[in-house]
């Protein structure tokens, strides 16, 4: 069901001065932590629960368990199969990518994807700061390329989201880069953490390889933002469609045989996205402008707590 009461507030503009910045960051900060906290409480690697990088005490094998955690000298010893079981790191340092390419600044339902993608950084940057975490980002628009450093602390978290809202927008014609944004979370090395990737995912799967390549070292989160209309089109006759990021502007007849062409090829490019994303390792959580989105948040991460070390460890797509 969509409500507008749901939708985060509009950072349109790209460049809010303030109060309406700070009113808007505001909002969205209250609406994250009224819905959020308590939900989530414990882990604090939040939406990617997981054993840690630590290694702690053996125990014995249960079905579901994780088999690259066999702990074969206790399993030999004991004639028994043990597993042995990690302690999660103290310290939890997490890299957002966040795509605000030209595609994103669209919308037809309660807001943009553009807002929905800042919303999202938000609720990733409440769930993962905290307990001396460290949190940065990486904001992208294929004109240029921000990169705001890895710090602790709520005055930080605060400035990195009034950052990534500010971001401008790119000029007509632009398109984006999400493989060279993933690509520079590569360099420097650092310690494992978490790495999140907020965008649509539209246009060329080239980044595949990058991220794989992240996935060796760091957990991976992929939040898909979507539009109705990036998956269908309406019944609307002649309409005038323009893509931003080739700048390209043309005039079509809305007919049945070309809605039913666009789903089809639209369900291919999101397969495709999603088969990348599984090799990389990388769940999935979807954000669409025409639902609500934080109920989502939360449902994928209950998901999330309840399938832990079953054999797939996947999330059912919606």
């Amino acid at each position: 069901m969509t409500t507008s009461s749901h939708a985060p507030p509009s950072f349109r503009a790209g460049e809010l001065t303030d109060p309406r910045l700070s009113a808007a960051l505001r909002t969205l900060e209250l609406t994250v932590r009224r819905r959020l906290d308590g939900v989530l409480h414990g882990d604090h690697l939040g939406l990617i629960p997981g054993p840690g990088s630590e290694p702690g005490e053996s125990r014995m094998y249960q079905p579901g368990d994780d088999v690259r955690q066999m702990d074969w000298s206790v399993t030999a010893r004991t004639t028994h199969p043990h597993v042995r079981q990690m302690i999660a790191d103290r310290e939890l340092e997490t890299w957002m990518v966040v795509d605000l390419s030209a595609s994103l600044d669209f919308g037809t339902a309660a807001c943009q994807k553009r807002d929905l993608a800042i919303a999202a950084a938000a609720a990733i940057t409440h769930l993962t700061s905290g307990g001396g975490n460290r949190i940065g980002a990486v904001v992208a628009t294929g004109e240029q390329l921000v990169r705001i450093p890895a710090r602790s602390g709520r005055i930080h978290a605060q400035s990195l989201l009034r950052g990534v809202a500010t971001t401008p927008h790119a000029r007509d014609g632009v398109r984006g880069d999400l493989r060279g944004a993933i690509e520079s979370l590569r360099r420097p090395q650092r310690k494992r953490g978490l790495a999140v990737i907020i965008s649509d995912f539209l246009g060329e799967i080239d980044w595949q390889r990058s991220l794989r390549a992240i996935s060796a070292r760091h957990d991976l989160l992929a939040v898909e933002v979507l539009d109705p209309r990036d998956l269908e089109l309406p019944d609307v006759g002649d309409v005038v469609l323009h893509d931003p990021e080739t700048g390209r502007t043309r005039e079509f007849s809305v007919t049945p045989t070309l809605r039913s062409d666009f789903a089809a090829a639209a369900q291919r490019h999101r397969e495709q996205v999603e088969q990348a994303l599984r090799s990389c390792g990388a769940p999935v959580l979807t954000l669409r402008t025409d639902r609500d989105w934080i109920a989502d948040v939360v449902r994928f991460v209950s998901t999330r707590r309840h399938s832990f070390g079953a054999p797939t460890g996947r999330v059912p797509r919606q």
